[in-house]
């Protein structure tokens, strides 16, 4: 084979990542979110080692909150590399789905968490440990200053566009109620708690009141099976949360029309299908490449006399207004005017309106046909219930020329051809003679083209 002196080896994927990360770290604005993830791990460390010397198993899902927040870090770093990176022949598209795959990947790490949490709690029910508070205040309250701290500080643009676009759990409705009544009391609060809080906010402050009360009632009355029902209270909480935007990340990753444009979608096509030169427009599929970017393709039959350029250039300016990503396919009408004859046309024959195109059968299966019906005779079935006056399917079509004559000023004559092979077959009808013309099995054909059953010129 050939061989390649200067040819680059193939990198790792080890060696892939940190060029990856490299590109990223180069830029100063993913410097903040560095730094963030740093102190994250150390305080996900201190928050460990004090779940372990408690023993409290509230704290320790109040601290898969935390965990959730590195996801959310290493999210943004992704979609910060993708802005950088550029389409490439692999991915024509751009690389918008890889953030669209992290908010996925870290919703569902955080719902794997909260069923562990449920696991562990039910298995606590059964035994009930006891629960040292000396720093379970102090590991809350560190877990709920830093995140916020980070939801706040850190614009997270997947997160944020998946927490207003999915639907709303239903701790967001159950407060949303709420924050209705107490608006309704002093309305200065209608700007921070309407229309809805944000998720991830709303469930660290719910986390940590639920922490603060199981502290209340563990030094109070040393009810240490409250700690499991905070645990439960906040896996749930977690689960309820993360859910809607799984299930919204998971349609945009399967393709899904996005429901909040189909009404506008069925508009625009409506429109496109009315413009001159478009006969149909089928096979469209519009979905979400990333979030807030729509692509889409659909195929567009035009006319044959219809310009492409043109009719091409009206769709995408109707489509482009919703559909960033368009691909639109131009083809014209495969419609074919159907054939006259499938046999050869002898040279006399100067004009085909002049003869008659009547399909005969096949002579070789003249003696299995029954002449009425022209279907196969057999002595053990029945006699069919209709009669047609058609032959067969499985005919050879037979020109046959007209008896008369007009006046073309060429001097051919249009006579009738001799067919007494064929009336030995069995198919004239007696009583005619050879100045009608041929007869075929069928009654009641007209012998001159433009004349009734008795001879007579229609009007």
């Amino acid at each position: 084979g050939t061989i390649h002196l200067f040819r680059k080896s193939q990198r790792s994927l080890v060696g892939k990542l940190t060029h990856e990360f490299r590109l990223v770290a180069a830029d100063r604005r993913s410097w903040k979110i560095l730094l963030f993830g740093a102190i994250n791990l150390i305080c996900i460390g201190f928050l460990l080692m004090w779940c372990s010397s408690t023993n409290s198993i509230a704290l320790t899902a109040y601290t898969y909150l935390t965990i959730f927040d590195l996801f959310s870090l290493v999210t943004c770093l992704i979609s910060y590399w993708v802005m950088m990176k550029k389409p490439s022949p692999v991915y024509s598209f751009g690389f918008e789905r890889f953030e669209v795959l992290a908010v996925f990947a870290s919703t569902v790490l955080a719902q794997l968490g909260a069923l562990f949490i449920l696991k562990e709690s039910a298995e606590r029910f059964l035994e009930q440990p006891e629960i040292h508070t000396g720093r379970l205040l102090v590991g809350t309250f560190v877990a709920l200053f830093f995140n916020l701290f980070t939801m706040l500080s850190i614009r997270n643009k997947p997160f944020a566009y998946v927490s207003e676009a999915a639907s709303t759990s239903w701790l967001q409705e159950h407060v949303a109620d709420l924050s209705r009544s107490i608006c309704g009391i002093i309305p200065g609060l209608s700007s921070i708690f309407l229309p809805r809080m944000n998720p991830f906010v709303l469930i660290d402050i719910a986390g940590a009141l639920a922490l603060c009360i199981t502290y209340m009632l563990i030094e109070i009355n040393n009810y240490f099976a409250v700690d499991t029902a905070s645990a439960i209270a906040i896996a749930l909480m977690t689960f309820g949360t993360m859910y809607p935007m799984s299930v919204y990340s998971g349609k945009v990753l399967l393709q899904t029309t996005p429901p909040h444009v189909i009404g506008q979608l069925d508009k625009l096509l409506r429109e496109v299908s009315t413009l001159d030169g478009v006969l149909e427009v089928r096979n469209e599929h519009f979905w979400t490449l990333g979030f807030g970017t729509l692509a889409g393709s659909v195929h567009v039959r035009i006319r044959r006399d219809a310009n492409e350029q043109m009719v091409l250039a009206h769709v995408t300016n109707r489509l482009y207004t919703l559909v960033a990503t368009l691909t639109v396919q131009i083809f014209k009408d495969d419609w074919i005017r159907p054939t006259l004859s499938s046999v050869p046309i002898a040279n006399n024959m100067l004009n085909l309106s002049d003869h008659h195109i009547i399909p005969m059968p096949s002579l070789k299966a003249a003696d299995n046909l029954n002449p009425v019906t022209s279907t196969p005779a057999k002595p053990s079935s029945p006699p069919p219930e209709f009669s047609f006056n058609t032959p067969g399917k499985n005919v050879n079509p037979v020109i046959l020329l007209n008896t008369q004559t007009r006046p073309y000023g060429l001097g051919f004559n249009h006579g009738s051809a001799p067919y007494s092979s064929v009336f030995s077959q069995g198919f004239g009808i007696p009583g005619m003679g050879a100045t009608q013309g041929f007869r075929t099995g069928l009654t009641n054909v007209p012998g001159r083209y433009g004349t009734n059953t008795h001879g007579q010129p229609r009007p």
